[in-house]
């Protein structure tokens, strides 16, 4: 992986880290904790989408299907948490 795509990748997932925090209000794990929720969502959110075919091109639909899946990722933490 080259240095830029490297960090176009972090960047995107801090980014959706930050928004699924945001969204689901009071799930904010720093800086690295929200580019690790981020990036995990982001595959959440590749594979989701994948499978019901809905394309998301370009920067801004990869950060809005990271942030999605960013959001599942942060609801299904919720769950387990409360168990």
């Amino acid at each position: 992986m080259e240095p830029q795509s490297l960090i176009i990748w972090l960047l995107i997932g801090a980014i959706a880290g930050w928004l699924a925090g945001v969204i689901m209000k009071g799930y904010g794990f720093g800086l690295v904790g929200n580019i690790i929720v981020g990036i995990v969502g982001s595959l959440i959110g590749g594979w989701l989408f994948g499978t019901y075919a809905v394309g998301t091109s370009g920067m801004l639909g990869a950060i809005i299907g990271a942030t999605i899946g960013a959001v599942i990722l942060l609801f299904l933490l919720r769950l387990v948490r409360r168990a």
